[in-house]
């Protein structure tokens, strides 16, 4: 008898823990994101309607104060608040004015246009430009819209909110990884997306792969590296008079010879590349100088392939 009452209220107890965890588990999938509401600001046009009071009711254009000027009762700031703040701060005024009795002053305010509906999105998009965005919209979706990104995107874009037009916020976006990362970032109306050029290093010459290797890893890019991504030198590559082309600060360009086979042998040091940079292979017939290796590395241009590294810029 005392073993089945054990066994029961063991039972009884692990079904209640049971029912407790699932009903945990299912008020925390039901949780969904809160998404901020927008707030008011200058030049939006608001509607602001007042129960069982049409003449005091209407619509306001916000000025550059963050004002409206509402029918008995004048200016009242209401940049900044959320259209439920604004239709109580109005109710109050009325109230306090004893204009309307506390039954008789409901308001409700709707924004029917915003200043800035648009959200701007500019960098490496395919269409770059301002895409209208009334309400609440995804990262995703806009950049989608803007017919995603180019072959020369970084991993990550920069969002300034309209709102904080001081702190951009800098997230991780890649869609096209093995393992795309595309963060759940909401986009409100006003607010701007850049999408930063990756670095490229541009490999050309008589090598088997040319083209331009986008910069956007966490491995430093070195001569060497160059070479094995591009397919190495082709037949009768003059591989000991490789050329560097780099660009300095103040615009001009030199060409460094670069001896890639005695880095191949271990006997000259490794070059790390940098943004921007020209490898440029030539033929061991041919007769290459400087000014040669300038004129072909300022020939590429944008029909060159682009290879995506996991190499830093």
């Amino acid at each position: 008898m005392a073993k089945t009452l054990a066994r029961a209220m063991t039972f009884w107890f692990l079904l209640c823990a049971q029912t407790m965890v699932g009903m945990a588990q299912q008020s925390s999938a039901a949780a969904p994101n809160p998404v901020p509401p927008l707030r008011i600001g200058s030049g939006d046009l608001i509607e602001v309607s007042m129960f069982e009071n049409p003449d005091l009711s209407g619509r306001y254009r916000v000025d550059e104060m963050g004002d409206i000027t509402v029918p008995l009762i004048g200016p009242v700031h209401v940049a900044g608040m959320t259209a439920d703040e604004a239709a109580t701060k109005i109710e109050q005024l009325y109230v306090e004015g004893q204009i309307l009795l506390p039954a008789n002053s409901h308001a409700t305010v709707f924004i029917s246009e915003y200043a800035t509906q648009g959200v701007t999105i500019n960098g490496e998009v395919k269409m770059p430009g301002v895409y209208p965005a009334l309400g609440v919209h995804k990262l995703n979706d806009l950049i989608a819209a803007a017919g995603g990104i180019t072959q020369l995107a970084a991993s990550h874009v920069v969002i300034t909110h309209k709102d904080e037009p001081g702190e951009p916020t800098t997230v991780e976006y890649n869609p096209v990884a093995l393992k795309p990362i595309i963060p759940d970032v909401q986009i409100f109306p006003g607010d701007s997306i850049l999408i930063p050029r990756a670095g490229v290093v541009y490999v050309a010459g008589n090598v088997a792969r040319p083209g331009a290797y986008v910069l956007d890893g966490r491995r430093v890019l070195t001569v060497e590296g160059a070479m094995a991504l591009s397919g190495g030198g082709g037949k009768a590559s003059a591989m000991k008079r490789v050329q560097l082309v780099r660009t300095l600060d103040d615009g001009r360009k030199e060409a460094i010879t670069i001896p890639v086979n005695l880095i191949y042998k271990g006997q000259a040091p490794d070059v790390a590349l940098k943004d921007g940079d020209i490898l440029y292979v030539p033929t061991s017939n041919g007769k290459l100088v400087t000014e040669q290796a300038i004129s072909a590395a300022l020939g590429i241009g944008t029909s060159v392939v682009v290879y995506k590294t996991t190499y830093q810029q």
